[in-house]
């Protein structure tokens, strides 16, 4: 059997991180199922451990891998006018209907909120770190304390919309969310 290059083998290793990304948004940390994500990324089960050790390792690069594509955008604008039409456009399209009937692409934080709460180890450490980074890029010029509001006024307002069962009760939530952010600004 030939042996597969480094470049095949990452871009495996990238269809396997996204594959977990997707699925434990969408199925949550705790049923996420090797099988399942390996059958995702069209590879065998039995690929797994050459490419990670556990699935908490997995899990964790998952998440980093979701804040990456979430927040991506931000960070490579330039500051200043760019930063801030960055940061406008995150928190627009956050507060969407597209977010929030989607959360399989979304916020890992919305998405598994309660489930990353109650991590430990790796996972618990990216989740913090994730939420300081996060805070960090939506606080403007006024300091980290905005940034927390914002971004638990957006995961709040998401969380709680996707619980109703009434698409306009949802919409009313993400409204009342956007005047709460334009109350902060």
């Amino acid at each position: 059997m030939p042996r597969v290059s480094n470049v095949e083998k990452q871009k495996s290793h990238e269809r396997i991180l996204q594959a977990a990304a997707e699925l434990s948004r969408e199925k949550g940390i705790e049923n996420l199922s090797l099988a399942d994500v390996m059958a995702a990324a069209g590879m065998t089960h039995g690929g797994f451990y050459r490419h990670f050790s556990s699935k908490e390792e997995l899990a964790t690069a998952a998440l980093a891998r979701s804040v990456d594509g979430a927040v991506g955008n931000i960070e490579a604008a330039p500051e200043g006018a760019e930063r801030d039409a960055a940061r406008a456009t995150y928190l627009k399209t956050y507060l969407s209907e597209e977010h929030l009937n989607t959360p399989r692409h979304g916020c890992p934080m919305a998405a598994l909120g309660s489930e990353l709460a109650r991590a430990d180890g790796p996972l618990k450490a990216e989740i913090a770190n994730a939420t300081d980074r996060v805070a960090a890029l939506l606080q403007g010029d006024k300091g980290i304390q905005e940034g927390y509001k914002k971004l638990a006024l957006i995961v709040g307002a998401i969380t709680i919309a996707r619980f109703a069962e009434d698409p306009a009760k949802a919409r009313e939530i993400l409204d009342a969310a956007n005047e709460g952010l334009r109350q902060i600004s």
